[in-house]
């Protein structure tokens, strides 16, 4: 297979450190016939926690990761889309830009690996021996764009413990390629939203 979107996520994200200009990644491509199916969804309620936890120590990692990044990207996209309307900072607004085009390529190419390798599983739950931080910006009385910082810091640090997850325990190397991006490009808009933390709350 080709490699899908490596290049294309950490082009987006050295663009956004050296110019604060979000890159649109290329469409990724599959080899899969399969239309993309609905993935992942949140916890399963109590009265089927049982039969849900057996379903989870069953299913492939491979499936349960792409369940659980598929969630957690979709909340990343939805805070990058308030921070599009609510931020006041320009840095801000290109920061979201790039994260929504990276993140929703990322969940289409996603779905296709799930409906190619696993069309007949039910939904894992995803990942949930993992932080993956919060998944919306928080009220508060701080400016929006300090709240966006310091919601997307912990989120993205999410992503990264998921990713490095995958770099341990998956078998295929397309996922293996995806948790490599996701490093890379999230740990550097990691130390950019650190910076500009910085210099915006002295």
């Amino acid at each position: 297979m080709k490699t899908y979107i490596r290049a294309a996520c950490i082009a987006a994200t050295l663009s956004l450190l050296t110019a604060c200009v979000g890159a649109q990644p290329a469409l990724p491509t599959t080899t899969a016939d399969q239309q993309p199916t609905a993935t992942a969804s949140q916890a399963p309620s109590p009265m089927h926690s049982g039969e849900h936890g057996a379903m989870m120590k069953d299913a492939p990692f491979d499936a349960m990761f792409i369940d659980g990044m598929i969630v957690h990207h979709a909340s990343a996209v939805a805070m990058a889309k308030q921070a599009l309307a609510e931020a006041q900072r320009p840095e801000i607004k290109k920061l979201a830009e790039a994260i929504i085009a990276t993140q929703e390529a990322e969940i289409a190419q996603m779905k296709q690996w799930r409906a190619a390798w696993y069309p007949n599983l039910s939904d894992t739950g995803g990942m949930h021996d993992v932080d993956m931080g919060p998944m919306s910006v928080a009220a508060g009385d701080a400016p929006f764009d300090i709240r966006f910082i310091e919601a997307m810091i912990p989120h993205h640090e999410g992503a990264i413990a998921m990713a490095q997850m995958a770099l341990q325990k998956s078998t295929r190397p397309e996922i293996r390629q995806l948790a490599e991006a996701i490093i890379a490009a999230q740990q550097a808009e990691i130390e950019q939203m650190k910076q500009w933390r910085a210099a915006w709350t002295k």
